[in-house]
């Protein structure tokens, strides 16, 4: 693994999971963790329950758009993450790939969208320990 590790979240439609995974690696290993997010078949928007959930958190969202996930992508990231979804990506030597089980927030209110946030949170702080743990100066 880089220096930098880089991790790739990818669900069918980049607007709910993969979304809220990104933003709470991002929120929470800062600069130490290059993070990017696609889909196979991506949406028009980010789920508006998961702008909502994320915003309760404090994590804004709403900016992001959904991506298409390339083979680029999945080359320049060190661990590729599935979101529970039977995407299949590309698979390169080298490279760690792992499958979250989650369930999918499309279509659901935010009261449903919560328990997955927090859900995806838990999962990101385990990664972050593994991949990135802060170090003592």
């Amino acid at each position: 693994m880089s220096e930098k590790p880089s991790v790739l979240f990818v669900c069918v439609h980049n607007a709910g999971r993969s979304q809220m995974a990104a933003a709470w690696l991002t929120h929470l290993a800062g600069d130490r963790v290059e993070v990017r997010s696609a889909g196979s078949n991506p949406g028009d928007a980010v789920n508006p329950a998961a702008v909502e959930a994320m915003a309760e958190v404090g994590i804004d969202i709403s900016a992001e758009i959904p991506k298409i996930l390339t083979v680029d992508a999945v080359k320049e990231s060190d661990v590729c993450i599935t979101m529970g979804c039977g995407d299949t990506c590309p698979v390169f030597p080298g490279k760690r790939y792992l499958d979250w089980k989650l369930e999918d927030p499309a279509g659901q209110d935010v009261a449903a969208v919560r328990p997955i946030r927090d859900e995806i949170k838990v999962m990101v702080e385990d990664l972050i320990k593994e991949i990135a743990p802060e170090t003592s100066k």
